[in-house]
């Protein structure tokens, strides 16, 4: 009998510990994540980019969060959404040159409201001819529902002679 009394009370501790360490339990579950998808998301955003900026007028697309910070090859780091628009307005004054985005590849959260693309970059100029190419990295959030850029930035396949 006392073997029996001793035998269940390091069995209820046993399966304390093992219920305790369960480090699943209580955490909320997520949800499937379609990686495609939302790698889709991404390109039609970056399409949409593009497209605006070529047509030579930049207004809000709705691509950058309002603190969001880009980093462009030599010059210091434009802060905040309406420092990148007044950017890439004089940038248009400047030329007529085009710009297209490929996605290469989304890293998203587990609970998909973060998601870091990998792309490539192309501009041409008014004849056709590549002037300047490159890969981006670029870092989203939802908000409010919906994917918007808070942080990106390029580098340059060009060598500057």
């Amino acid at each position: 009998m006392r073997n029996m009394i001793t035998y269940g009370i390091v069995l209820s501790g046993i399966l304390t510990f093992v219920s305790a360490c369960d480090t699943k339990k209580g955490e909320p579950t997520t949800a499937a994540i379609d990686k495609e998808q939302i790698k889709k998301e991404i390109q039609a955003k970056e399409n949409e980019f593009a497209e605006t900026y070529n047509a030579g007028e930049i207004k809000n697309i709705g691509y950058y969060a309002d603190d969001a910070i880009t980093f462009y090859p030599n010059r210091p780091a434009l802060v905040g959404k309406e420092a990148i628009i007044e950017f890439l307005k004089a940038d248009l004054v400047e030329n007529s040159n085009k710009i297209s985005f490929k996605t290469d590849e989304v890293f998203v959260s587990n609970d998909g409201n973060q998601v870091v693309e990998i792309g490539y970059f192309q501009v041409i100029d008014s004849t056709n001819t590549a002037i300047n190419k490159g890969n981006y990295m670029s870092l989203f959030e939802k908000r409010n529902g919906k994917y918007v850029c808070v942080r990106d930035m390029s580098a340059s396949d060009v060598l500057i002679p």
